[in-house]
């Protein structure tokens, strides 16, 4: 039967890199309604139209409303073996109005949970530094640059630091994830759908055992 992937992590988890990779891999599109909102906020269409409202008028986009922006997206063929979601469910009724979906399209439902220590997360976040000119990621914890504060390639220009990776902001955001998704994991632990994959390694061997888990080996 056709998955529907839940791919569930907190920040810095390594979750989109195993979207990526799941898509590239198992040819399931990655359906990231962030990205579906901005899309749909450049056409011409009543929901499009509905949309621009929310957003105008600054107020969240309603339950009822995300799921019909869900159903559409994944009600086109390039979703008829099933699909990974990215950032969707985010709430109780949300995960309910996809139970119906699942049914609805016909396909089976499995949630798998990228996990990483809060601790691991927060050096992830605060230790990350880019290089300006060629876009060179490293972390002062696990991935430092050979000297302090430069890039590798280009010495001459300082690395930098993203003002939301500062420790209060990202404890702030850890916090915040907490809050909002340990419901959905309860959620998904009580009918035995959830997977937890430990996130702590490298992202080959994350996506060996997320594979094994959307394909039922």
């Amino acid at each position: 039967m056709a998955k529907i992937v839940v791919l569930m992590g907190a920040p810095g988890a390594g979750k989109g890199t195993q979207a990526r990779l799941l898509q590239d891999r198992t040819g399931l599109p990655q359906i990231s309604t962030g990205d579906m909102f901005r899309a749909i906020a450049q056409e011409e269409s009543p929901l499009a139209d509905e949309v621009r409202a929310v957003q105008a008028s600054g107020r969240l986009i309603s339950d009822d409303l995300v799921i019909r922006i869900v159903r559409d997206r994944t009600n086109r063929p390039d979703c008829r073996n099933g699909y990974i979601l990215d950032g969707f469910p985010r709430t109780i009724k949300q995960a309910e109005m996809l139970e119906a979906l699942a049914k609805e399209q016909g396909h089976e439902l499995v949630a798998v949970l990228i996990d990483v220590p809060f601790d691991v997360l927060e050096k992830r976040m605060t230790g990350r530094r880019t290089c300006p000119v060629c876009g060179e990621i490293y972390n002062i914890y696990f991935k430092p640059p050979k000297t302090d504060e430069v890039c590798d390639r280009h010495p001459e220009v300082k690395l930098m630091h993203r003002s939301d990776d500062v420790p209060e902001k990202v404890r702030v955001r850890l916090e915040t994830y907490e809050q909002q998704t340990r419901p959905l994991l309860d959620y998904y632990a009580a009918t035995g759908r959830l997977h937890r994959v430990d996130g702590t390694r490298t992202p080959e061997e994350i996506y060996r055992d997320v594979e094994r888990i959307v394909l039922g080996q």
